[in-house]
Formats: structure tokens, sequence, C-alpha cells
């Protein structure tokens, strides 16, 4: 125990953020002036301390092994620090064994997310309580990036400029049917069809959000031009094809195995020259299945469980292999780190009100979620894409768009308000 002692000694010293660490028996290690101190109550958590294992120290948090005396993000500040890689390194695996570990992580992304392994994964994040989420969202309940258009802009604003720029890159209009897949607490859903006309419906797993958004179609006499159906997204009949579909913040939880079906799934629930709007997060490295350093097991463990990311490239490929033509593509990545440290700076203003809801072992896990991820989309070891994509129409005819074969135009000016 002195030789770890020694090391978190000297890797304390070494940081430029002031870090404290107090023992079980009350001894002191690191800086007298630390804005952080991490008081241990056994001598597990050194280890992780010493290795860097910051996922590992969240869970400690969680669990209670830990507490954190200071701000979180000066917490998060420290962390950073500790880390001793680039959690986006996949770590090397001898080339006769890698064939046999693909096998392994496609079979158990297969299992993880059946229909009703998917539906208890959402409902254990999505239905923690709906009070909670009120805490730190918008008036919307958008959670989701959201789009700073203009710098000025506070997070009620932004998420409303995410709204309108979704649906102006859509290009919806008047009376076109749209579908929202995973479609939350309805900001969209809602907004689509107050603003631009839509016949919209909706689909979630989660028992809480389906609740409230078929309240708030009541309550704004949007019955018959709004629904919201509790189903998952392979149930969806098909015979009822789309004008345009809007995913948001789904397709994080639909598993690498299941996603050549999700999007062949959606290319039929759309209309031929019909767009789809794909928008969620994306793996910074381009072969990390999660991030390393323990974080991505806090995320699983916590967070969202079944949750898997994928790079953009490879999002990119699996589409295009559905048959669906990428058209524009655009990153949010720095967007959605303001909107975290927005989420995170609320919620740390009503932790006596959060704790009072949910109790404390939910409050610490989130603290360090949100903090965290806003790390991580700052480092760029997350991002964010908005992947704008059409279902080909075949139709090469005469005139101005001749060759297109979608409503999406020559140009990209439709997008912005003048």
């Amino acid at each position: 125990m002195a030789a770890i002692d020694g090391v978190l000694e000297r890797k304390l010293d070494s940081l430029g953020l002031p870090l404290a660490v107090v023992l079980p028996g009350g001894r002191r290690l690191g800086r007298e002036d630390s804005l952080v101190t991490l008081r241990l109550h056994d001598l597990g958590p050194l280890a992780h301390l010493a290795t860097g294992q910051v996922g590992k120290l969240g869970q400690d948090y969680v669990e209670g092994r830990i507490d954190i005396d200071g701000k979180v993000r000066d917490f998060g500040a420290a962390a950073l620090q500790l880390l001793e890689d680039d959690p986006t390194r996949e770590p090397s695996t001898p080339a006769p064994l890698g064939w046999w570990r693909d096998i392994r992580q496609s079979a158990r992304s297969r299992a993880r997310h059946q229909l009703q392994t998917d539906a208890a994964q959402i409902q254990f994040h999505y239905d923690v309580s709906d009070d909670f989420y009120v805490l730190w969202l918008d008036p919307h309940r958008l959670y989701s990036c959201a789009y700073f258009r203009e710098a000025g802009m506070n997070l009620a604003q932004a998420q409303e400029a995410k709204l309108d720029h979704i649906c102006r890159k859509l290009m919806l209009r008047e009376g076109e049917r749209f579908l929202d897949v995973g479609a939350g607490w309805g900001g969209l859903l809602l907004w689509a069809a107050e603003h631009y006309g839509v016949k919209a419906h909706g689909i979630t797993l989660s028992r809480n959000q389906h609740a409230h958004v078929n309240r708030l179609i009541a309550e704004r006499g949007l019955t018959g031009r709004v629904t919201m159906e509790l189903r998952d997204y392979r149930e969806l009949p098909e015979e009822a094809a789309y004008d345009k579909i809007a995913s948001v913040g789904m397709f994080e939880h639909v598993g690498h195995a299941q996603l050549p079906q999700y999007f062949a799934k959606l290319r039929r629930l759309l209309k031929p020259g019909g767009l789809l709007m794909n928008h969620g997060i994306t793996a910074g490295g381009t072969r990390n299945r999660q991030l390393g350093a323990g974080m991505g097991d806090f995320i699983e463990r916590y967070i969202f469980p079944g949750g898997e990311l994928m790079h953009v490239s490879q999002v990119l490929r699996v589409m295009s292999e559905a048959s669906l033509e990428p058209v524009d593509i655009e990153s949010l990545r720095p967007h959605y780190a303001r909107t975290l440290w927005a989420w995170s700076d609320a919620l740390e203003a009503r932790l006596s009100a959060a704790r009072e809801i949910t109790g404390e072992g939910v409050v610490r896990a989130y603290r360090l979620y949100l903090a965290g991820s806003a790390i991580c989309f700052e480092q760029g070891w997350l991002s964010l894409y908005q992947m704008l994509a059409t279902r080909p129409s075949g139709d090469v005819s005469e005139g101005p768009m001749r060759g297109a074969q979608s409503r999406f135009p020559y140009n990209r000016e439709y997008m912005y308000p003048t």
C-alpha cells in the first residue's frame, strides 16, 4: 500500500490543478490549496486513482466509497489529467484473435438488443423520474444536443433553434406525414406539427414519455394531427409510408449488430424521394467500441445500459448499404459540450431537490455523467452528427433538378433563415 501511496503522491504533485486525497485514517495526500478533495472511506479507490481509471473512480463515488469536496467541474478537470492514455484508443488484439473478438462483440450486441431488452434498457434511463429531468432540461424537455445558432443564446433558445434547424433541413411542409423515431418528451413532434403543419406520429419505449406526450396532445388540441405510440421501431407497419422521418438521440440505443436492420427499416418507412434526419452521438475513435479508462463501463452501468456508438464513417457506410443516400453531414460536437455544461450547471443548482426526487446514488451518477460527457465532447472523444439522407426515387427525368432523385435541393441555402 505504501508503494501505491507513493505513486499517487507523485501523480498528485504533477497535476496543474490542486487536488488532494484524504485516506480513511485521516492522512492527507496532495496540495493544501486543493480545489477538490477526495475523501476515501476504504482503500480500494487508491489503485483507481494511481492508474487513472476515472470511470472506476466514478463508480466508487456513486457507491459511496469516496466523497468529493469541491465543484464537479474542477473534479472533471482533475480526472482529465489523471488519464494515462487516449480513451478512444482500442486495446491491441493479436491478429489471430481479432476475428474472434469481432464475432463475440457482434453476438453480444445482438443479444442485448432484442425487443424486450431494449424496452427495459430505455425505461431504466428515461423513466428515472420526469420531475428529475425537469430540474435541468429546458421547458420542452429536449434531451439531445442544442444548436447555438448565435453565440449569446441560452439553452432554451438554442434548443428551439435545434428544432427549427431539423425541420428546415427536412423541408417539412404542411400536410406531410412526419415520423419521429424515439420522440422523447415530444418536443420535435409538437414543434413540427404546430410550426410546420405536418401530420406527425411519434414512438417511444418510455412509459413516462408516452403518457406525457399524449397529455400534451390533448391539452394543445392536436388530437388527430399528432399521435404518440409506445412501440418499438421494428414493429412499425410499413404500408403507410412517411414523407419525412427524424431520429434524434435514438440510434445510439440500437446496437452495432442491429444498425443495418434499423436503417433498412427506416428506408422502407420512407417514401421514395423522402428525407431522413439521423441526429445522434458517434464515437470519436474509428475502432473503439466504448471509451476506455472505465468510462464506457460507468455509462453502461449507471446511465445507458445497452448504448453502443460507432464512428461517423461507419454509420455512413451502414446507411449507404441500406440504400439511403447521405446528402448533408453536419458536426455539432462543440454544441453538445455546451449543452451538457448547461445541463450540468442546472443540476448542480438543484442538488437538494434532485436528491429528494431520486436519491443520492442517482444524483451522484448524473453529476459525473453530465460533466464527464461535456469534457468528452470538448476533447473530441465523443461527437454528434446530423446526417441527412434520402431514399432515392429512381426518377432522373428532365428539368432543373435532373438526377436529384429526391427533394434535397442543389444547395444548402434553404436551411438557413435569412
